[in-house]
């Protein structure tokens, strides 16, 4: 993956503007709907897109911002921290999201 020079915010109001409106939070090993409550596992949640951010004057200020769609539909985004900072088991849900739930083209750096 290659860095990108966009802030997250940019990103996001990108994709919400193309109707990914869900908040999703990370609790007790499950992606949380924030306004339904639902917690999904990660079979039951597809990657569309990641992007990958390092900050500007910190180096270790490192995050990834997932664009996700659910089993039933729901459309939003999950930013995560990486590196240093990382949640561990946070970091271990999205490793156990199956491969066939990515999108082919989830890596946008990969197409350029």
């Amino acid at each position: 993956m290659k860095k990108e020079q966009k802030h997250e915010t940019d990103y996001i109001k990108k994709y919400q503007d193309e109707g990914y409106m869900t908040n999703y939070l990370f609790d007790n090993g499950c992606l949380i709907d924030s306004e339904s409550k639902y917690a999904y596992k990660p079979d039951e949640i597809f990657i569309v897109a990641h992007h990958r951010y390092e900050g500007m004057s910190d180096p270790d200020d490192m995050s990834i911002l997932y664009v996700i769609e659910t089993k039933d539909q729901k459309k939003g985004t999950h930013l995560i921290g990486y590196g240093p900072i990382a949640d561990l088991e946070e970091a271990e849900f999205f490793k156990d999201i199956p491969k066939a739930n990515y999108s082919k083209n989830a890596d946008i750096n990969e197409l350029t």
